[in-house]
């Protein structure tokens, strides 16, 4: 019980890093080009975007963290969270391509990728903890929602 917590609290804190150094980056466009851009009448006010993303993010970080916690030595935890570190750092770099680069279709190019990537991390999370699947599933109608709002800005802003 004890080395899962220590995953866990480790997974959560990584995922927390990975999405507050990929905010920073990209928070002055956020705040300027972001705001100048034609948007869905379903988009969220941008208040709403950090808690929702460290709620996810920590959902994120424990299921990972609980698949470590089932042994690394096993290839299904190792291809699970292999799965895992690659969907993270295409959520990273969505944001940089989206936000940095100013980039919306690009952007919705890699959250295609990324949607891929996230569903096949619930596959292999499955595989290893059901529960760690079911953590994800907010993660991936979050990322739905967010394909389909870039999509829209996309279609917006020719």
């Amino acid at each position: 019980m004890k080395k899962r917590i220590i995953y866990i609290a480790i997974s959560v804190a990584v995922c927390l890093l990975i999405g507050f150094l990929s905010g920073f980056a990209t928070q002055s466009s956020v705040n300027e080009w972001y705001t100048t851009l034609n948007k869905p009448s379903f988009t969220p006010p941008n208040e709403l975007f950090a808690p929702v993303w460290t709620v996810l993010y920590v959902l994120m970080g424990v299921a990972a963290g609980v698949v470590w916690s089932k042994g690394y030595h096993h290839i299904w935890v190792k291809t699970a969270l292999y799965h895992f570190v690659f969907q993270l750092l295409f959520n990273a770099l969505w944001s940089i391509v989206f936000f940095g680069l100013k980039n919306p279709l690009l952007g919705l190019l890699v959250i295609l990728v990324l949607l891929t990537l996230i569903m096949l991390t619930i596959k292999w999370f499955k595989v290893v903890s059901k529960a760690a699947a079911i953590l994800m599933i907010p993660y991936l109608l979050w990322v739905c929602f967010a394909a389909v709002l870039n999509y829209k800005v996309w279609e917006l802003n020719p």
